[in-house]
């Protein structure tokens, strides 16, 4: 059995096909139990926020299990199959986990580290033990996920990137437009990193924010929060003229914010800060040759970012993610082993047992004592010659490539593939 991931975000979607797959309560719990009634599909939940919608299912094989999955992700966009399949992704097994462990800790967010993504994949572990479609496997690997995102932000300062990104960014808008105190700043986006722009340059004394998003009832959220104003998407280009800031973190896919827009925005001569930190790009790279257009994009910011304390903070999660995603799938493949290795010393103490039966009968007159004796030695030799082969069997599980040790041992040895399975079922779970 191995993990399968369907997914689509912020990082392979525009935000308008990840509106059209959100998911009210009812309609997750129908979505999970969709994906249950697959047929090679044994457990199954749902990370679901507004930036990604990920299906997590433990599966007996990966051809049709994917197919399947992916249908119910294509089906609800109401989109053709062409034109979704270039936002999906797949991971499968190791890159499963993987990827699981780097979103918890806060790699794959928007804004780099935020916390809201513990709680969301609480809820998906929470939903899936209610409804009964977590069992043991990816019970314990959203515990694991879990216990990661809680070290990541415990060892390091990652919940402090994105604030970083934020504040590097309007630091180098100082240089076209000066200090906010008495600006107006226009925020494209309500999701978390717009929300950590609307905080910052509210503390900055900015004389006015306004926030534009494609959805009112989340721009009027925001606006709310920090006394701004919340505005249309249909009034961008009459919002730009009026900016003195720009900060937009949509990232839809194509270009939100044209040359053509920022061109009759700065018609009157005036001096404009354009920060795009959306993924992928929000603004037309070619404002940047506009004159007092000042353009402050991502990829510059990650090259700061990366050499700052902040980049480092970063860098730091990814090792914690890369330990832990090792030493994961080590203890898996190495509990994989257990039930052949119990399967195995279940036949040697068959084998002494129905021997030293047979001896007995042999030999009657043989006192407690010198049975005992000699049960006992029949039993250290058991143990001699399966010491190694189990040992080895354990540090074999840990190396990668096509052959299965534990395969090779129950076939060599003739193991019951039955009471094998027996040992691996969890209890509870026939």
């Amino acid at each position: 059995m191995s993990v399968l991931v369907v997914g689509i975000s912020h990082k392979s979607a525009p935000v308008a096909l990840l509106e059209q797959l959100a998911l009210d309560g009812t309609e997750l719990h129908k979505l999970i139990d969709a994906v249950t009634a697959i047929e090679h599909v044994t457990e199954a939940t749902v990370i679901a926020t507004c930036n990604r919608l990920e299906i997590y299912a433990e599966v007996d094989r990966f051809h049709g299990s994917v197919e399947e999955v992916s249908r119910l992700v294509i089906d609800r966009a109401g989109e053709s199959t062409e034109a979704m399949l270039r936002h999906l992704y797949v991971h499968y097994d190791d890159g499963a986990v993987s990827h699981l462990f780097q979103v918890v800790a806060g790699l794959d967010s928007m804004a780099i580290g935020e916390g809201q993504i513990l709680g969301q994949t609480r809820a998906a572990l929470s939903t899936g033990q209610e409804i009964g479609t977590v069992g043991p496997s990816l019970n314990l690997l959203f515990q694991q996920a879990l216990r990661v995102g809680k070290r990541a932000r415990a060892e390091t300062g990652i919940d402090r990137a994105a604030p970083s990104l934020v504040t590097a960014a309007l630091d180098r808008s100082h240089a076209a437009v000066g200090d906010l105190s008495g600006k107006r700043v226009l925020v494209v986006g309500a999701g978390s990193m717009a929300g950590l722009a609307t905080a910052t340059v509210a503390g900055r004394g900015a004389a006015g924010v306004t926030v534009v998003n494609r959805t009112a009832a989340s721009a009027d959220r925001l606006a709310q929060e920090y006394g701004a104003r919340a505005a249309a998407l249909a009034d961008l280009t009459a919002e730009l003229s009026v900016a003195d800031v720009v900060v937009s973190c949509t990232g839809a896919a194509g270009i939100l914010i044209t040359r053509d827009m920022v061109t009759a925005a700065t018609a009157d001569g005036r001096e404009l800060a354009i920060l795009d930190l959306a993924l992928p790009h929000d603004v037309d790279p070619d404002v940047a040759g506009l004159p007092g257009v000042t353009l402050v994009n991502l990829s510059e910011l990650a090259e700061e970012l990366r050499d700052s304390e902040a980049g480092q903070e970063v860098e730091a999660v990814r090792q914690i993610v890369t330990q832990e995603v090792a030493a994961f799938l080590s203890a898996r493949r190495q509990a994989g082993v257990t039930p052949t290795v119990v399967a195995l010393r279940s036949m040697a103490t068959s084998v002494v047992e129905a021997e030293m039966e047979r001896l007995m009968g042999r030999l009657p007159d043989l006192d407690d004592a010198a049975r005992a004796e000699v049960l006992h030695t029949v039993r250290r030799v058991a143990d001699k010659l399966l010491h190694q082969p189990t040992v080895r069997v354990r540090e074999l599980a840990n190396e990668t490539g096509a052959v299965s040790y534990a395969a090779a041992l129950a076939e060599l040895f003739a193991l019951d593939a039955d009471h094998v399975e027996a040992v691996t079922r969890p209890e509870g779970l026939a």
